[in-house]
């Protein structure tokens, strides 16, 4: 059983999983962590218009390595939130090693052909996917860790969301927008920390959602998508968002949000540290 403060964190091969597994290993925690990836080189889908399973830069073990590196224990776990089963496996692995998770983090997000399709284009098998992704696996993982944290009275929960959800498409997806699917099930993934909220009032647990602002992803980089918004905009390095969670779960001040719809990450960066982490 851990002595330090155990977060689990889907989605943290690379990107702003990675990054937050190891700010929290800094922070003192110890990690669980699940993806597809397990070794660098694996192959998986993530076409946003179609198949593309090209190799990406990251993997649990890379990350592991990391977080070991900052001190604070590492337990890989490959799942895919496609299959929900895998996912709870990997919840139930991270309780019996360390005895307890005290953060949840759900942070993965379906990667594949769909989530970019213009609405008379998308099929019913790709939004079933999105939102088994999105929306179905992340409710399934809540269920399994809340009632451990409800009985010790603490712990947090945090649902990575998208500005996508409650804002109006600048343009079609193909254009620099972007479609249904993906948004819709973004935002019934918002949903369901205010359902937490009022239901578990009073409980000592914080549950919060995170908008990360632009992020130029890998994924948008192998789909060549995103160049002209990273041109145009300043994008959100991870590490900013890494350091929002951070704070979120340990700050007496980040109760302030508790009520908080939606955290813009970017700008609750701003407001507490001013420049952007180097």
């Amino acid at each position: 059983m851990s002595q330090r403060p155990v977060a689990f964190i889907t989605g943290a091969s690379r990107g702003i999983g990675a990054a937050t597994a190891r700010a929290l290993a800094t922070a003192g925690y110890d990690l669980a962590i699940t993806a597809r990836s397990l070794e660098e080189g694996e192959q998986h889908e993530h076409g946003s218009w179609q198949s593309n399973t090209q190799p990406l830069a990251g993997s649990l073990t890379t990350t592991a390595r990391q977080v070991e590196a900052e001190g604070g224990q590492c337990l890989c776990l490959r799942s895919d939130i496609l299959e929900p089963a895998s996912v709870l496996a990997a919840v139930e692995a991270a309780q019996n090693h360390y005895g307890r998770i005290d953060l949840l983090f759900n942070n993965a997000c379906y990667q594949g052909p769909g989530n970019q399709q213009r609405l008379l284009d998308v099929t019913p098998e790709q939004v079933s996917a999105i939102y088994q992704g999105n929306v179905l696996t992340p409710l399934a993982t809540v269920q399994a860790v809340l009632p451990g944290m409800l009985a010790r009275g603490e712990g947090t929960i945090l649902n990575m969301v998208s500005g996508s959800a409650v804002n109006p498409p600048p343009a079609p997806a193909d254009q620099g927008g972007w479609g249904f699917a993906y948004p819709s099930s973004k935002a019934a993934l918002l949903r369901m920390v205010l359902s937490l909220r009022v239901e578990h009032a009073g409980s000592g647990l914080r549950f919060f959602n995170v908008e990360p602002g632009f992020v130029y992803t890998e994924v948008m980089r192998a789909n060549n998508f995103g160049e002209e918004q990273a041109q145009r905009f300043n994008p959100t390095d991870p590490a900013e968002v890494a350091a929002i969670v951070c704070w979120l779960v340990s700050s007496d001040d980040a109760l302030a949000y508790a009520d908080k719809d939606l955290i813009f990450a970017p700008q609750l960066h701003q407001r507490l540290w001013g420049e952007k982490p180097l």
